[in-house]
């Protein structure tokens, strides 16, 4: 497990925004994955994914990374964010926009405040 730690580390730290994901960000495998991917797709993030159906080490490393049980899992500038739910709420109070700002992560502003409304 120490190849999949060092392996996570490494992809977390050496980009600005990951997402460890069932399937791929332009073909998600389930349907959280596919929530959370979609709303940074939208939002124009450029993050770095991670199928973890790909790799059964890495699948089970990254949930004791995080000490999180669950994919998707989202990581910005080396920090643990939240999964599918937490993502979900963070978009509609404005918190991940924050949290991209503080960051200096690029997105689209109007976008966001589309998925708010939409929502509202």
């Amino acid at each position: 497990m120490t190849d999949a730690k060092t392996q996570i580390d490494e992809t977390v730290k050496s980009n600005d925004v990951v997402l460890y994901m069932k399937g791929t960000k332009d073909m998600p495998q389930c349907g959280f994955s596919s929530r959370v991917a979609g709303v940074l797709n939208y939002m124009g993030v450029a993050f770095k994914d991670v199928n973890v159906l790909a790799d059964e080490e890495i699948r089970q490393g990254i949930k004791d990374y995080s000490d999180w049980p669950t994919i998707p899992q989202l990581y910005i500038k080396g920090e643990f964010v939240g999964g599918c739910d937490i993502i979900t709420e963070m978009t509609l109070s404005g918190e991940l926009d924050q949290m991209f700002d503080q960051n200096e992560v690029a997105y689209d502003k109007d976008a966001a405040e589309k998925i708010r409304e939409a929502n509202a």
